[in-house]
């Protein structure tokens, strides 16, 4: 095939683009209820909520955990995130939030900035020693691994195990310094390798219910306040 034909069929396949057309024509309103993360435009997490009551340009914020801002604070442009599980994509929007009452936000100028294939979560960045444990094949076993990102869907992490797609572990981490351990079942989605014979990982949490993202979105929250502080 000659290039110019191989970048002109890339240049017609653009599903973002397409799936971004489509979900403003039928209106923000598609994206009612959709589990969402609210951050500041620098990328600092403020709280986990249910998008809820879009109309137009307006809509609600009812907060799921605790949130970095105070209740009383001024009017907050926002970046929005979340995933929308019937398009099996990531939906970016942005915002004016203010308090409304007791764990809801007021949302006004509500944009939608992109739809993408990425689920695009908050991520906190670390350094923290952990433990991937296989119970099958040549790995089988508890092995050490470095967290080196966490968000509320996933973890990237080094090791020098070698691991492929679709592996799957229980991965054993604590955020914070005396903090509590958690253990999230995981599945490995990208392999990356490194020099010195370690290789990092892209890897999905399974089987997660309601209170166990609460549970991390609460460590991810607790470490980035410590991070601050230091």
């Amino acid at each position: 095939m000659k290039l110019f034909g191989l970048f002109k069929k890339q240049e017609k396949e653009q599903p973002p683009q397409e799936t971004e057309e489509i979900s403003r024509e039928e209106g923000l309103e598609v994206y009612s209820g959709t589990r969402v993360e609210v951050t500041t435009l620098d990328g600092e997490l403020l709280f986990v909520a249910k998008l809820t009551g879009v109309r137009g340009t307006e809509a609600e914020l009812q907060q799921f955990s605790e949130a970095a801002v105070s209740e009383d604070s001024e009017p907050i442009h926002v970046r929005i995130r979340g995933y929308v599980d019937h398009e099996k994509k990531a939906v970016h929007l942005e915002g004016v939030i203010a308090p409304a009452r007791k764990n809801i936000w007021s949302v006004e100028e509500l944009a939608l900035q992109k739809v993408g294939n990425d689920r695009a979560f908050f991520r906190l960045s670390t350094n923290r020693d952990g433990t991937a444990t296989m119970y099958t094949g040549l790995e089988a076993g508890e092995k050490p691994c470095k967290l080196l990102n966490i968000s509320i869907g996933g973890a990237s992490i080094r090791s020098k195990a070698k691991y492929y797609e679709g592996d799957k572990f229980l991965l054993k981490i604590s955020l914070m310094d005396n903090g509590p351990e958690s253990a999230i079942y995981s599945e490995v989605k990208r392999v990356i390798e490194k020099d010195y014979g370690e290789f990092e990982y892209g890897c999905q949490f399974l089987e997660l219910r309601d209170d166990d993202q609460e549970k991390i979105t609460k460590n991810i929250f607790d470490a980035q306040c410590q991070n601050r502080r230091r």
